[in-house]
């Protein structure tokens, strides 16, 4: 298994990221090591990160306009980032490298600019599985049709090529999540690119999820399977401080005016006239978060030499080794299928009787382990998946009652075998004594109030 010693039972990622060992307290008064099994929100940050933002930060200074020597050192860190990135994802050399907070931020920048530039093609293509980030920027835009996804949350390509055949001509863009946050699926995004090229339609995919944990390659222009448009985090990148990017042809950002109007966008203004700058500087106003990406450039650069196929395979491992655990344990019921769909390393489930924000804290107070419950921001595919109708949600959300959701544990490269099986031994704990955990931490005396989450 890569990256993985079987016979000492160490992980050799593990020392490459901070704060691995860190106690932390529990319930009992007692501390244990923490054990971070929600990295699908935000992975720790490397070692080799934080190294160069200790290293970088005397040189930190203001960009582009300043002659100093700091102004220089940091104009070039700025501007050098950019090509680490277009390397990482083997983007076009002419394409536009677009710094961004987050993958939320660049998906909104490219719905400012679609919407500038519809040319009668007032539909764009998603799916059921999105993320809020990438559903409701184009909402208020487009006409959005999104293509079903079948009993086990996978997409429907026959629904998919449908909608394309249909809306062929009107059809602005096709937006798609390269990996399901919530079940972790990965979506064939070659085939959705040659399938949207069939049909006239560009292709944007949110790369949150899948970046982190695959080899990205956006492909040349000129073939069928060529990704238009790219977006992801650093924050799910070993990166801290909010950094993301958006790529894509520069054409689509030299139109128009720009998400975020201010400084550094501008070339020349008066009071009747204003002079853009050409992308990616037009959408980039304002002081830039250079340290974050600094730190974004610097996991790229640690990611390459571990190997992304490395990683992923490790991550693999970890999700097989955990699912086939958890299929053993009573009274749970798992909403992903590794089995039937390749994934990253993502497991949302259930425990009957017990509300999933209950089993979020009893994990977190009570062993140590972070995980993650509720919706991940990705409402209706955890409704579908749950089995809701929208007439259902529709009554949870007027009675102000609390809302379903699921529990979700997602590994990252430093994860370990042995902290799948404290995890796993804990869940059988919890399943065997749910009268004395929820009297504990769900009734009106509890330590825990029970309360929404998205």
């Amino acid at each position: 298994m890569p990256g993985y010693d079987q016979n000492k039972g160490t992980n050799r990622f593990r020392n490459m990221v901070v704060g691995v060992n860190a106690a932390v307290p529990l319930d009992n008064g007692t501390y244990t090591t923490g054990i971070n099994f929600d990295n699908a929100a935000t992975t720790p940050a490397f070692v080799s990160v934080e190294k160069e933002i200790h290293d970088f930060l005397p040189w930190y200074s203001s960009i582009h306009r300043g002659k100093g020597y700091k102004s220089v050192v940091s104009t070039d860190a700025y501007e050098a980032g950019r090509e680490v990135i277009r390397n990482y994802v083997r983007a076009d050399r002419d394409a536009a490298v677009i710094y961004t907070k987050n993958t939320t931020e660049a998906i909104n920048l490219l719905a400012c600019a679609m919407n500038q530039q519809k040319d009668d093609r007032d539909t764009v293509i998603s799916t059921w599985m999105e993320h809020a980030a990438n559903d409701l920027p184009w909402r208020d835009k487009f006409r959005v049709e999104y293509v079903e996804v079948d009993r086990y949350g996978r997409l429907d390509l026959n629904d998919y090529e449908a909608k394309l055949k249909k809306y062929r001509g009107k059809i602005r863009l096709v937006t798609v999540t390269g990996a399901a946050n919530v079940t972790g699926y990965l979506n064939d995004i070659y085939l959705l690119a040659s399938m949207a090229h069939k049909y006239d339609a560009p292709i944007h995919v949110d790369g949150a999820q899948l970046v982190p944990h695959v080899p990205a390659d956006m492909r040349p222009a000129g073939s069928p399977e060529h990704i238009d448009y790219l977006s992801f985090s650093a924050h799910k990148l070993y990166a801290p401080f909010g950094s993301g990017v958006l790529i894509g042809p520069k054409a689509t950002f030299e139109e128009g005016v720009p998400y975020c109007m201010g400084g550094s966008a501008i070339k020349l203004v008066t009071h009747d006239r204003i002079w853009w700058e050409e992308p990616p500087a037009k959408c980039e106003a304002g002081t830039p978060n250079l340290m974050g990406i600094v730190a974004m450039a610097a996991a790229l650069k640690t990611m390459n030499k571990i190997g992304m196929q490395n990683a992923f395979e490790h991550e693999r491992s970890l999700l097989d080794y955990a699912y086939g655990q958890m299929c053993n344990i009573p009274d749970i019921q798992l909403y992903s299928h590794p089995d039937k769909q390749e994934s990253i390393g993502v497991i949302p489930f259930t425990v009957e009787g017990v509300h999933h924000s209950l089993i979020s804290a009893i994990l977190s107070y009570e062993a140590g382990i972070a995980v993650r419950n509720g919706f991940f921001c990705a409402h209706p595919y955890c409704e579908r998946l749950l089995g809701y109708t929208a007439k259902q949600i529709e009554d949870i959300a007027e009675k102000n009652a609390l809302f379903p959701g699921l529990v979700r544990v997602s590994f990252g490269l430093y994860n370990t075998y042995g902290e799948i099986d404290k995890f796993i031994n804990f869940m059988h704990t919890i399943v065997d004594n749910k009268k004395f955990f929820i009297n504990k931490y769900g009734n009106s005396r509890g330590l825990y109030n029970i309360k929404n989450e998205v």
